[in-house]
């Protein structure tokens, strides 16, 4: 059955100082099979929550392509967020947030792998024209991710360290050993000249 949502919302021919609304939450959830999780859903808007005007619901569905399910809707006549009769959710989903902070969050208690879907937060609060809306991808995991061995981590650090200062001590060593032989090559050579003009000079005074 398809679930009406918000009503639009008649343009007044008051012009507005400020008709801006924005909806925050978390693009994407993963939550444990079995736990308590809380999905939140926060609102800014030009005005004060007028009461009898205010309107906000939460709907569900399996995917983005499917029919919005209403599971929970603001009613002003019983003074506040109340939860709509779902198969789905039974008794599991509470509202867990406060209207006078602008917080419409709530909680979804012993979470099931069938709860995996699209949730969408609606709000609407004239005289602010704009319709907020907040789109939630909730995932559902058997279990967490197994945490990172540091041991190994450590390790692996400590290996490639070593062997990056063992490779920095080699070049260097090299370059010692290459700027000493270049060196001794240098003294060879100034000696062998010296040698050279030692013996012209012998040979010079001979023929004098």
């Amino acid at each position: 059955m398809k679930t009406e949502l918000v009503p639009p919302l008649a343009v007044s021919a008051q012009t507005s100082c400020c008709s801006s609304m924005d909806v925050q939450v978390a693009s994407k959830i993963n939550a444990l099979n079995g736990t308590t999780v809380k999905i939140s859903c926060t609102f800014t808007s030009c005005y004060k929550i007028d009461a009898v005007n205010f309107v906000m619901n939460w709907t569900y569905q399996e995917t983005l392509n499917d029919t919005e399910e209403m599971f929970m809707a603001y009613y002003y006549s019983k003074k506040g967020m109340v939860p709509l009769r779902s198969e789905r959710f039974g008794e599991r989903v509470v509202f867990a947030g406060n209207l006078d902070k602008n917080d419409l969050s709530i909680t979804l208690s012993d979470v099931q792998l069938e709860d995996e879907g699209v949730y969408n937060c609606y709000v609407r609060n004239p005289p602010d024209r704009i319709q907020g809306h907040g789109i939630i991808h909730f995932n559902v995991v058997t279990e967490l991710p197994p945490p990172r061995d540091s041991t190994i981590a450590v390790a692996i650090g400590a290996s490639v360290g070593g062997a990056l200062a063992l490779l920095i001590l080699s070049m260097v060593v090299v370059k010692c050993l290459r700027r000493h032989r270049k060196q001794e090559l240098m003294s060879e050579e100034k000696m062998e000249e010296e040698g050279k003009l030692e013996a012209e000079g012998v040979a010079e005074e001979g023929t004098k």
